[in-house]
């Protein structure tokens, strides 16, 4: 069963969005690069959590505004423009990623350096369970690997819910599944995580009983 998109009341920001989607398809260059700039950083961000490359991300952020552009016509405004945005985006790195003779790790928590700025990726607020903190590095360590050795499908809901922050129904939209089927992956995916984490600190009561992930 696929995902359907189901309409949403229109917040400020989706207003704007429509406005300039309809001066684009009368032809307003102008009103496609406004579009480009509002959303290309975010864009590029969610790229680079994937492709951990700057030069992959730089492409396929090229390449997705340029689908964008192309295929903006068949965009009914029925779901946010952003999720429709984001669908495009994660398609085409999935691709790219295929393309690749081998998977490479994506660092969880490793920062990424980008024009002389600092990108993080939190998984979790270690901060909140004092007696963890000891342990930080040694846990984000085995949270980092044990994502990168999810299955690709688990992995990226894991990262659209719990790192990105996206709605199940969202989620079901960009990668084109139904919502229970979100559910279902996310659940294998967090049970996974937290179960690796209680065998590597030998069944610890404090691990066991934390929700690694939200």
């Amino acid at each position: 069963m696929k995902g359907t998109f189901k309409a949403k009341a229109k917040t400020p920001g989706a207003i704007a969005d429509n406005l300039l989607i309809e001066k684009i398809k009368e032809g307003d260059y102008e009103a496609f690069e406004e579009l480009v700039h509002k959303f290309e950083t975010r864009i590029y961000n969610h790229c680079l959590k994937y492709l951990n490359s700057q030069e992959d991300a730089e492409d396929v952020l090229q390449e997705t505004f340029v689908q964008v552009y192309k295929s903006l016509s068949t965009f009914r405004g029925d779901s946010a423009f952003s999720t429709w945005l984001m669908k495009i985006a994660t398609n085409n790195c999935l691709m790219k990623i295929r393309k690749r003779k081998r998977m490479r790790s994506v660092s969880i928590d490793k920062p990424i350096n980008y024009d002389g700025s600092e990108m993080t990726r939190e998984i979790v607020d270690w901060s909140k369970n004092p007696s963890l903190m000891y342990t930080n590095d040694e846990i984000r360590l085995i949270i980092e690997k044990t994502i990168s050795e999810l299955p690709e499908d688990k992995r990226i809901v894991l990262i659209l819910k719990d790192i990105e922050g996206f709605t199940n129904m969202d989620i079901a939209g960009i990668l084109d599944m139904s919502v229970p089927a979100v559910k279902s992956r996310l659940h294998r995916a967090r049970l996974f995580v937290r179960e690796a984490l209680t065998e590597y600190f030998d069944g610890s009561t404090e691990i066991a009983k934390m929700d690694i992930v939200k």
